[in-house]
């Protein structure tokens, strides 16, 4: 069962043994998000991974991101069911291959603002777009739960610890110990998520490289 947002916050305060005069549910919350943008920021964990399409507009080379838009993963063409994934370049590569005016099927993306990319050449019809990206992580809180604190709660607590004795100045050694015990937790949270989808290729019928081995029937 997952914990409640109460019951977390108190367990900050017992371990801490501050009162919420000091760590207040305003400053815990702060701890909680910044635990959860680090968490984001270091493992792009399932739950987070998110696609959206849309279409291109003829004659338009700015193209907009989703809302919720965290990190940009990668941008794909779909045109009569046949998928093309599109390289990335900068800014300056954009502009100046368009610069001749010529239109066609996006081939090239850039990063331009926190709002949208670029593409060239410049579209010529209105065909599918497709973003994969990482979302903005949910935010743990009294009306919400999220795949975090619900399934890694010990790393968020161990998180938020560490942000509370170090805003509390506390003694060092407890502050080590915390941020230790989250770091191991968020390297066994990468390596997990990277053998969920190890599996999930293998069983998708991902191709592999062959390796020397045996026949089966063969007694070793």
């Amino acid at each position: 069962m997952a914990i409640t947002h109460s019951d977390f916050l108190t367990q900050v305060r017992n371990y801490t043994e501050v009162a919420s005069n000091v760590l207040t549910d305003s400053q815990l919350g702060i701890f909680i998000r910044n635990v959860e943008l680090d968490i984001a920021g270091k493992v792009d964990y399932d739950d987070l991974r998110k696609y959206a399409t849309s279409t291109y507009t003829a004659g338009n080379r700015a193209v907009s991101l989703p809302s919720d838009c965290m990190i940009l993963r990668s941008v794909e063409t779909i045109s009569s069911g046949v998928r093309n994934f599109l390289e990335k370049r900068d800014t300056s590569f954009i502009s100046e291959f368009n610069t001749s005016g010529t239109q066609g099927t996006p081939k090239y993306f850039a990063n331009y603002d926190d709002f949208n990319i670029i593409v060239a050449p410049v579209p010529a019809a209105a065909l599918t777009v497709q973003i994969n990206y990482i979302k903005d992580p949910p935010n743990f809180t009294s009306t919400n739960n999220t795949f975090i604190s619900t399934y890694q709660d010990s790393m968020l607590l161990h998180g938020v610890l560490a942000e509370a004795f170090r805003f509390l100045k506390g003694p060092m050694d407890l502050y080590n110990l915390y941020k230790t015990k989250y770091d191991e937790e968020i390297q066994n949270f990468a390596l997990q998520q990277m053998g969920r989808r190890r599996r999930a290729e293998y069983d998708d019928g991902v191709p592999r490289l062959k390796v020397a081995s045996p026949s089966p029937n063969t007694i070793v």
